[in-house]
C-alpha cells in the first residue's frame, strides 16, 4: 500500500502543499474553509506527516519531552496516555525523561537530554514541576514549558491543573452529609504541593460545618486523626490500622490518594471492620486501584490524561511558541474534577 504524501493531500483538497503544512502545524492565516477542507482530506486519507522530514524542513523537531519523577507509577501512566493522545492528534512525538531530584548530578542529566533531543517543548509533572532549579534549566535552554498541577505558575510557562482544595472540600462535605463527624485525614508527602491543597480543603469543610473530628471549639480538627502518609498502599495499611484501633476510632477516613485508601480498606478487613457499614473510606485520583478494590472506593476523579493532553495542545499552539513568556499568562488552564461515589462510603452507623 502506497504512503500518502503531503502532495496527495494538497491535490485532493485543491490547495498548495504549503497550505497543507500550515494547517497541520496549526498556523494562523489560513481561511476557515480551506482549513476545514484540508482537515477533511487528512482524515479521509489517514495522512500521517513524516516527523523526520518535517524536522529537516524547519527549525523544529516535533518532539515533546515529558519529565516525571516516577515513570512507572499509575499517575505517570495516565499522564503519559494523555500526552500520547495529544501528540498523535498533533503529529508530534513524545519522549519520557525520568528526573530523580535525589540523585547527584540530575541537573546535568536534564541539560544533556535537552541538548541531545532538541525538544520543541517540555511537559513537567508533579512534584518536580515545583522545583525552581529544574524550571531554571528549561528557561535557560529556552524550551517552551507547560507544568501539570504546579503549586504556582512561574512567568512564561503554561499550566494545567484542577482545584485540589475545592475537590477535597467537596469530598469532606460528602462525608459530613452522611452524618460523619469523627473524620480522619491521611495526608500525602510534603514534597507534593497537592498534599497541602487537599488538606486545606479537608480543614475548610470541617471548619465550615462547625464540627471537627472529635470537635473542639469552633470546629477545630482533632489533630490525632490527621496523620502523614506517603501515597503508598503500605502507608495506608499501617496508618489505617493505627486509626481504626484507637480507643475512639473515626467513623470515616479520607485518604489523600487512592493507593492509601486501598491500604485503609485492607487494614479494616484485617481488623474485622466492615466497610462502609462501620467505616467509610474515600480517596483521591480515581486510580485503577479504586475500581478494582472491593468495595469500590469513593474518590475524586482527577482529569490526569486530559491535563496532559491540554499541555500538548498548549505547546503546539503557534501563539504560545511565538510569544513565549508574553503568552504564558494566557495559557493557564483549570480543568474540572468529579466526585465518584461508590460503595466504600455510607451513612454514619449508630454507635
Amino acid at each position: 500500500m502506497s504512503v500518502v504524501t503531503i502532495k496527495d493531500v494538497a491535490a485532493r483538497a485543491g490547495v498548495s502543499p504549503k497550505t497543507v503544512s500550515r494547517v497541520i502545524n496549526g498556523e494562523a492565516h489560513v481561511r476557515a474553509e480551506l482549513r476545514e477542507a484540508v482537515q477533511r482530506v487528512v482524515a479521509e486519507l489517514d495522512y500521517r506527516p513524516n516527523a523526520f522530514a518535517r524536522s529537516l524542513s524547519s527549525s523544529r523537531s516535533y518532539l515533546l519531552g515529558l519529565f516525571i519523577d516516577d515513570p512507572v507509577s499509575g499517575y505517570a501512566a495516565d499522564i503519559q496516555h494523555g500526552a500520547l493522545i495529544g501528540c498523535r492528534s498533533r503529529s508530534y512525538h513524545l519522549v519520557v525523561e525520568p528526573v530523580d531530584l535525589s540523585v547527584r548530578g540530575w541537573a546535568d542529566e536534564v541539560r544533556a537530554a535537552i541538548a541531545a533531543l532538541r525538544l520543541d517543548g517540555a511537559i513537567v509533572a508533579p512534584p518536580i514541576c515545583d522545583d525552581p532549579e529544574l524550571m531554571a534549566i528549561f528557561a535557560e535552554a529556552a524550551v517552551p514549558t507547560v507544568l501539570v498541577a504546579p503549586s504556582a505558575a512561574p512567568p512564561g510557562v503554561g499550566t494545567v491543573r484542577m482545584d485540589d482544595r475545592l475537590a477535597a472540600r467537596e469530598m469532606t462535605e460528602h462525608l459530613l452529609g452522611l452524618g460523619h463527624r469523627a473524620i480522619a485525614f491521611i495526608q500525602g508527602p510534603v514534597t507534593h504541593s497537592a498534599s497541602a491543597r487537599r488538606e486545606e480543603g479537608f480543614r475548610a469543610a470541617m471548619a465550615g460545618a462547625g464540627a471537627g473530628a472529635g470537635a473542639g471549639a469552633g470546629g477545630a480538627v482533632d489533630e490525632r486523626l490527621v496523620v502523614r502518609g506517603d501515597f503508598t498502599s503500605r502507608a495506608g495499611m499501617e496508618l489505617g490500622e493505627s486509626l481504626v484501633t484507637l480507643p475512639e476510632p473515626p467513623s470515616a477516613i479520607f485518604a489523600s490518594n487512592d493507593d492509601m485508601a486501598l491500604g485503609v480498606l485492607i487494614a479494616a478487613m484485617k481488623c474485622g471492620i466492615p466497610v462502609p457499614e462501620r467505616l467509610s473510606v474515600c480517596g483521591f485520583d480515581d486510580a485503577p486501584s479504586s475500581r478494582t478494590a472491593w468495595p469500590q472506593i469513593t474518590t475524586v476523579r482527577q482529569p490526569k490524561a486530559e491535563m496532559a493532553k491540554a499541555a500538548v495542545d498548549i505547546l503546539a499552539d503557534p501563539r504560545f511558541r511565538r510569544e513565549g513568556s508574553a503568552a504564558g499568562a494566557d495559557f493557564q488552564f483549570r480543568l474540572a474534577h468529579e466526585l465518584v461515589l461508590r460503595g466504600s462510603t455510607g451513612p454514619l452507623f449508630p454507635r
